[in-house]
């Protein structure tokens, strides 16, 4: 609008404010502003419904660190969140908790989520990391045969360990199966298998043996992949080394106490 016909339409229509401060007219903006529009109630109550959604996420994810079943979001932590807001807040907590969804297929649903986004950022830096394995068999009280395998690589010039898969060997034990388990899931998610520098078993004769163990079907593929010891052989060096330690504290205890001139540890920085 033209500075004129604004100026005109003040005169007109509002003739009482023409004496008014600047003060007063900022402070008839601020009033303004604070009065809620269908915008503001609905953008609020959309960060109130996402807000509540990331509730829901990480709530599910510390009931899948515990291990707890997934009824419990439902039976004891929605109650025990109305608890404190009605008694400690003093504030009605139907609306709150109804934008926190914890039933047991909510749970569920969260926990598999993020479980599936997890994996997936794993076998991305996978394709293009060197790492370490570890693959142990064992039997359920079911019978089932359970592979767990698990990931050691270095990320952010930091060790980290992560479960890579956790898959029923539904035919044998047999060390050619457990191969092809682990092959089949590289292939699935593109993890080149060159990219295992190690691999770790418990020393059973279906992961170590010469001819048909999983070990000489991984050298085939990696011939110069590294392989570790069995546990007995681990606990041998373990206890040797310790026994060195001990050996060599007891040994150099004067070394221990010794005070060294500073002029030893770093020449060049002093006086002459």
């Amino acid at each position: 609008m033209k500075p004129s016909r604004l100026q005109n339409h003040f005169n007109k229509i509002h003739p009482d404010k023409k004496d008014k401060n600047v003060a007063y007219f900022q402070d008839l903006e601020k009033k303004h502003n604070a009065q809620p529009s269908v915008s503001k109630l609905f953008s609020v109550a959309a960060k109130q419904d996402d807000d509540g959604l990331r509730a829901s996420y990480n709530i599910s994810l510390l009931i899948a660190q515990t291990g707890k079943p997934h009824t419990i979001g439902e039976t004891l932590i929605l109650p025990a969140i109305k608890e404190v807001i009605t008694t400690v807040l003093h504030k009605p907590a139907a609306d709150i908790i109804r934008k926190i969804p914890l039933s047991n297929s909510s749970v569920q649903g969260r926990i598999d989520e993020m479980a599936e986004n997890i994996e997936e950022s794993l076998c991305n830096h996978l394709k293009t990391s060197k790492f370490s394995i570890q693959l142990d068999e064992s039997t359920l009280p079911t019978n089932e045969t359970l592979l767990l395998s698990y990931v050691r690589f270095i990320k952010d010039e930091k060790i980290c360990q992560e479960l890579l898969f956790a898959r029923n060997l539904e035919t044998d034990t047999k060390g050619e199966t457990v191969f092809k388990t682990l092959e089949k899931f590289c292939n699935e998610k593109e993890i080149p298998l060159k990219n295992i520098i190690s691999a770790a078993t418990d020393g059973v004769p279906a992961m170590t043996g010469c001819h048909k163990g999983f070990i000489s079907y991984l050298k085939n593929k990696i011939p110069k992949v590294l392989v570790s010891c069995n546990n007995d052989d681990l606990l041998v060096y373990c206890q040797h080394l310790e026994n060195l330690h001990s050996d060599f504290i007891e040994r150099f205890q004067d070394i221990l106490k010794l005070e060294i001139p500073d002029w030893v540890l770093d020449p060049f920085q002093m006086s002459t």
